[in-house]
């Protein structure tokens, strides 16, 4: 049975190239990158030589890149550090966050005391900029943590990082941003849009699961979130996942090295399937941005349908992988808090299809014919 994957901002196929570059590290680079004996020393040379890549990747020094064990960890390990270590007493953010940044933010306010000021999002999920630069203004002394994301990962709608760091540094605030969406996808230099703090997921750009980053600019010094031995130069305990940690590498490398042409060919997947499901489909919306946006995610909002409870179920036995929900809770799904943020309606159901450069053409057409044997569709329009 064919199978179209569609999920890719859920987690991406991971490229045989990369496989390849971790195949010899797995199967015969065994030391402990902590060791002095050659064994060691071999395994801590292509441990290096990741963090430079890595580095390069982003404008960064290699002294700033720690691995985790991904995007969860970097963004706790950001936040709870930065409250910590810091002096953060109050952290500004937003409700569309990813969970592991909500939840994070509120545990500290609830552990910590600190005070959380959250930004309102506009329908399309842009966060309001004026009031952050109106919280920033306050001037009462209260070392202060933004922390937003790149680009959302339900809709896609985009944040622009440039105006916050602005702000961040007029106002003497730090700033986390977590890039697991975006680094791969988008040019990303720290040189050019300074943060304090910025987190990176291996398996969002065709890398392994288990493996991420975290980069730390050099003047926002915080202790370890994970205590243990030595490793990742006394910042983060735990021997290191070198296999992963050099498939991230190499994942890296090729994204980057690759972008203007992998971007090229998504945006052509994207922009054909809305065309598609236009031509298809009634009262077919599309939430956030759809400008400045991450082109990797196509969030299509159908109409209200006795269809739509089962929908995801549906398309998954018709041999289409696609994520999705609503903005209420129904039964056991306990509803989208981004798609509640931004107003959507909860009559209409939401399916998130999100590609990458191995999708084609082909396999729109094959998700727009599974998608009309599921809900009404327009009759003239069966023939692509």
């Amino acid at each position: 049975m064919q199978r179209v994957y569609f999920d890719n901002a859920a987690t991406t196929p991971i490229d045989e190239e990369v496989i390849n570059a971790m195949l010899p590290v797995l199967r015969g680079q065994f030391g402990n990158p902590s060791s002095i004996h050659a064994e060691g020393r071999s395994v801590r040379a292509a441990l290096e030589k990741a963090r430079k890549t890595v580095a390069q990747c982003i404008g960064a020094s290699t002294a700033e890149i720690f691995f985790t064990s991904g995007g969860t960890e970097s963004n706790n390990m950001a936040i709870k550090c930065a409250v910590r270590d810091l002096g953060v007493r109050r952290i500004i953010s937003s409700p569309t966050e990813h969970h592991c940044g909500l939840h994070a933010i509120e545990a500290v306010e609830k552990n910590n005391g600190v005070e959380v000021v959250w930004l309102l999002v506009d329908e399309q999920g842009h966060v309001d900029l004026q009031a952050l630069e109106q919280a920033l203004s306050k001037n009462d002394g209260v070392r202060t943590l933004v922390s937003l994301m790149h680009a959302n990962n339900e809709i896609g709608t985009m944040t622009d990082i440039r105006r916050v760091s602005e702000l961040c540094r007029q106002y003497g605030a730090l700033f986390h941003t977590d890039t697991v969406q975006t680094v791969g996808h988008f040019p990303i230099n720290v040189q050019d849009i300074p943060v304090n703090f910025l987190s990176g997921a291996a398996h969002k750009f065709h890398g392994p699961k288990g493996v991420g980053f975290i980069y730390i600019n050099a003047e926002s010094p915080i202790k370890p979130f994970i205590d243990g031995g030595a490793q990742e130069r006394n910042m983060r305990g735990g021997t290191e996942n070198v296999y992963g940690i050099v498939g991230l590498a190499k994942a890296l490398e090729m994204a980057t090295a690759e972008m203007d042409e992998r971007t090229a060919h998504i945006r052509d997947i994207r922009e054909y399937m809305k065309t598609r499901l236009q031509e298809n489909f009634d009262d077919i919306q599309f939430l956030g941005d759809q400008e400045y946006s991450l082109y990797t995610v196509l969030n299509v909002s159908f109409p209200p349908s006795p269809k739509n409870e089962l929908l995801l179920l549906s398309l998954d036995i018709a041999g289409v992988s696609a994520s999705g929900g609503s903005a209420c809770s129904s039964g056991t799904e306990k509803g989208s808090h981004v798609l509640s943020s931004i107003g959507a309606d909860p009559e209409r159901k939401s399916v998130r299809f999100s590609f990458s450069h191995f999708n084609t053409r082909e396999e729109v057409d094959f998700v727009v014919e599974k998608l009309r044997s599921i809900l009404p569709a327009r009759q003239e329009a069966a023939v692509a």
